[in-house]
Parts: C-alpha cells; structure tokens; sequence
C-alpha cells in the first residue's frame, strides 16, 4: 500500500518577487517557498559508525532504545518507528503525523535528553529547488561571453573542456534531451518517499525526472493555492553544465566534455535532508547501504536547492565525507535576497556558496548575500535569464525544448562547470586549492554586489590558475593481495584494484574484501583476474 506524506500548509515565502526574463513584456511574479514543517527525525547513536567508509549498514534500533523513542514521542502525542538507516550511520524515523519544525526540534531534543547514548538528533528538513522559471525567447547565452555579465567562458575553452571529469547534478533528476546525448551516466534515485518520488516506486536506479508537477493542496492544505506545473530544473541544471557544444544545435555547456552524474533527490514538494545526505556521499564514491556502488565517482557536486535554517549536522557530515574524497562541493545561496548565513547548505563549512548577478554584473535582485558567500556568477533577473535546456511537458514528459529559468540555481551550475574545467587541466587540485583559485581569480563586480564573495567567476583566469598551480600528490603504489575469489586483506581503508592490469575496477573497503564478480562486477569477462590494494590510506 502507498503511503501518503501530507505537508503541512504552513510554508514560509522567502524570496523576493521575480520577472519574466522573455522578451514578450509579460511579468510573472514568482516565489521560492519554503516547507516549515516535516514528518521525520534523524538520529545518531553514538556507537554507530559511518558506513560510507565501511559498507556496513547501521545496526537496528533495539527494544531499550524504541522505549526511550516511544517515551519522548508520548510527550508530543506522537509515534515513531525506524524507517531506514542513512550512509553517515544515522537513523531515519518515521512520525505518524506532520509537525512544524519547531515542534520536531523540541521532539528531537527530547530524545536526545532521554538517551545518554544519542549523538544528535534533529528534523529531517525538506529541501526545495532554488530557481524560477521564465518564457523561453531569443537563443542569446550572454552569461557565457559578454564582456560585463558573463564568466569569460570562450577564452577558458582553448585550454579545458572538462574532459575526465563527472559532476554530480543532485536534483530533480534528468530528461533525455538531445542537447545532453552522450553526457548522462548512470545515476540513481534517492527518493525514499513514493509520493514525492511521484513515479509510482522508492528508492531504484533509474535517476529519469518523472515530473515534478504539483496539483493545489498536494503538500497540504491550500498548498500549493493553484496547480503547478513540472520545473525539469535538473535538466535545465545539467545543460548549464555540460551541453553538447558544436553539434550545431541548441546551446553550449560551460563544461562540454564533461559528463553529469544525475542522483534524483527532489521531487513532487521537494526532498527531504536524510535523501540528499546520503545522495552526496553515494557521488562522491561512498557507500550507501542498499545502493548499488558508483561506478563514476564525482569529482563536483552541485546542489542547486535550499532551506531555511542553521547547517543541519546530518548536511554537514554528508559535505565532510564528500570533501574527504575529494569532491568539490558548490551549492546556491539561495532566492529570498536575505542573509545566507540563514540559508541551508549555503551556510555550511566547506561549500562554495554562490550569490546570483544580473546581466550588468550586479546583485540579482531575487539573490542571498552575505559573509558566507565565496563568489557569485550570473543566474539572471529582469529582462534576461538563464538558457538551458528543459521539457516542454507541464506534467508528464513531452519533447525536448530550451528555457530561460532564473535563480541561485542557475548561478550555481556556472561555478560547478567552471570547477570541472579547473580540475580537468589540473585534477590534482583539492577542494580548498579550488576555492582559492575562484576567488583569487575573480573579477570585479561592474555593478553594486554587496555581500556577493570575491566578484564574479572568471572562468579563463581559474583555468589558467589550476593550470599553474605546483600542487602535487604522490602516486599510490598497488600491492597484490589476493586471486579472483580469494580474501584481499589490510590495514585501515584503501582503494582496492580487482580485475587485470588493463582492466579493472577500484572500489574503497576498510580492512578486506573478496575479490570476486560478485563484490566489484566483471570488469573483464572470461579472464582470471585479481586484487590490489593502495598504498594510500583514505
């Protein structure tokens, strides 16, 4: 039986009014909203481990613990049972009814106040797409060359094309479109909750968007107030990105010969923290119980979404291991033209948080600012958006088409492309060697941006920096360790090589592994393989 999640009406309206960016002179008044209530709680037992370094799913919640569950949700009238285990060694629990955020905070405090041995707990958030849709008008891509809004994206072109290098789209998910034939990998669909999957199923590996439509009150009472129609922002994100260029139709990726790995976290009403948590460690090649490996490690992740509210510590122990893999973590600032210090991830530790600017290189008008913004690059406003590709289904999918969306969302995929160039001519580059080359290489604002970080994304002068930069890592040694079959062993947690010396898959383990097909999949059929391990400890 399908359960259904109702959201709570009570939705906070945090973004400043947006107009259409066509050229028809029509205004459409836009607004981010931002859910305010939720029907889950993350919890943290101190004993359990982070299982996207182990592969070793979390233990259960054992009878003492449910009674001490059971006991702090009698306070509030509420019941909770364990609905999954999340990637970081976290528990999901389901409630059996919606309560404001600020009620699921006292629940979650409750619990932590009753079990000495709960090492956090708190709601888990709804996050919301960070973007507002625009007519579609002339196929002008000015934030790509021109002199005062654009990110200099032509000149970077001669030296990197992003060639080698996967970014993650953490997103609605994605559509075929021709203008992306070939730049699709295998992705996966991190939704747990059917109704907002709104695809029929759970949690699979077919990251393909569905739709996102939303019929009046499906999130709640009177909310939305009238039907609204599919955004398909992740394929408008992807686009930015990585479109096909020079293929004689459609627009150009900033990040061409890069490839988007698309892992489906937002759906019908938006998605919830503990989905996108454990959807950055799984792209970023950790391990998330239940979920099939990821064959395409994502050197960047972009998330163009948001909430309100401090980082949460289930976000920031997602960002943490995907940084500690070496993935470069860019997110939007946000849409209400406030402080992002108030805006989640954006005011989290180790983001590259991006600020929106207009065609005349100022602050978008719709945009966050503040101390915690590291650069800003064009998502657009007045008169201009953002063109990217989309579907042209208001429901369901229909044909391929191009749009002009505007939003932090479309800012941030510019920076996310720019950093894939970065890492292609240079992929030695840590995530902070990136931050600082953004910021060190940006270019001045031409119009009043206050709060917006270092200036503008200059995409040639950080492709020239990484070009230039005399970081260096050691090369990992490989050490057999065990034939086809057989029992790899060590110390700590290593990348391990299982295959031939031509042919061969690399997946990380702490301690030992079996070397067989049936662990690593068959990278090379009909030939006796083997296993190696690194000489480098993660």
């Amino acid at each position: 039986m399908t359960q259904r999640h109702k959201i709570s009406s009570l939705l906070k309206i945090c973004a400043a009014a947006l107009v259409a960016a066509g050229f028809a002179g029509q205004a459409v008044a836009q607004t981010t909203h931002f859910v305010t209530q939720t029907d889950r709680i993350i919890v943290k037992y101190k004993d359990d481990s982070d299982t996207s370094k182990t592969g070793v799913a979390a233990r259960g919640i054992d009878r003492a613990r449910q009674a001490l569950i059971d006991r702090a949700g009698q306070t509030y009238g509420a019941t909770m049972r364990a609905l999954r285990a999340t990637a970081n060694g976290a528990n999901v629990l389901q409630l059996n009814r919606t309560m404001s955020l600020d009620e699921a905070r006292q629940l979650a405090a409750e619990l932590k106040s009753r079990d000495a041995n709960v090492e956090y707990a708190e709601p888990d958030r709804i996050m919301v797409p960070l973007a507002t849709p625009t007519d579609p008008s002339y196929t002008q891509q000015w934030d790509l060359y021109e002199a005062t809004g654009g990110i200099n994206a032509p000149a970077a072109w001669d030296k990197s094309t992003g060639a080698g290098i996967n970014v993650a789209v953490i997103d609605t998910g994605y559509r075929p479109h021709a203008d992306l034939s070939g730049q699709i990998l295998q992705g996966y669909d991190f939704i747990s909750t059917t109704t907002i999957a709104n695809d029929g199923s759970g949690r699979d590996t077919d990251a393909s968007d569905p739709g996102d439509w939303t019929p009046a009150g499906s999130c709640g009472t009177g909310v939305p107030a009238a039907d609204k129609a599919s955004s398909w922002h992740g394929t408008h994100v992807a686009g930015t990105i990585a479109a096909k260029t020079n293929n004689g139709q459609g627009i150009a990726g900033i990040a061409y010969n890069a490839k988007i790995v698309p892992a489906r976290v937002l759906g019908r009403c938006g998605g919830y923290t503990s989905d996108i948590a454990d959807a950055m460690v799984w792209a970023s090649g950790g391990t998330v119980t239940g979920v099939p490996a990821n064959a395409n490690k994502a050197r960047v992740l972009n998330l163009s979404l948001g909430g309100t509210g401090a980082c949460d510590t289930t976000t920031q122990n997602a960002i943490n291991s995907a940084r500690s893999r070496g993935a470069v973590v860019v997110v939007a600032a946000g849409n209400s033209n406030t402080n992002a210090i108030n805006s989640n991830p954006a005011n989290c530790t180790g983001v590259i948080t991006v600020a929106a600017t207009n065609r005349a290189g100022g602050k978008a008008s719709y945009s966050n600012y503040g101390t915690n913004v590291t650069i800003s690059a064009p998502g657009g406003d007045n008169g201009a958006g953002i063109l990217s590709t989309l579907n042209s289904g208001t429901t369901t999918p229909a044909s391929d088409n191009y749009a002009y969306y505007m939003g932090t969302s479309m800012a941030t995929p510019h920076v996310a492309g720019v950093v894939a160039l970065m890492l292609s001519a240079n992929p030695n580059l840590t995530p902070d060697d990136v931050a600082a080359k953004l910021k060190s290489t940006a270019r001045a604002f031409p119009a009043a941006c206050s709060g917006c970080g270092a200036g503008i994304v200059n995409a040639a002068a950080a492709v020239n920096a990484a070009l230039g930069s005399t970081t260096t890592t050691t090369t990992p040694t490989w050490t057999y360790c065990a034939a086809e079959n057989g029992t790899c062993s060590f110390t700590g947690t290593r990348d391990v090589r299982y295959g031939t010396a031509t042919s061969y898959v690399t997946k990380t383990f702490t301690g030992s592994v079996k070397c067989s097909n049936s662990v690593f999949g068959d990278p090379a059929h009909g030939v006796v393989k083997s296993c190696s391990y690194s000489s480098a400890t993660k």
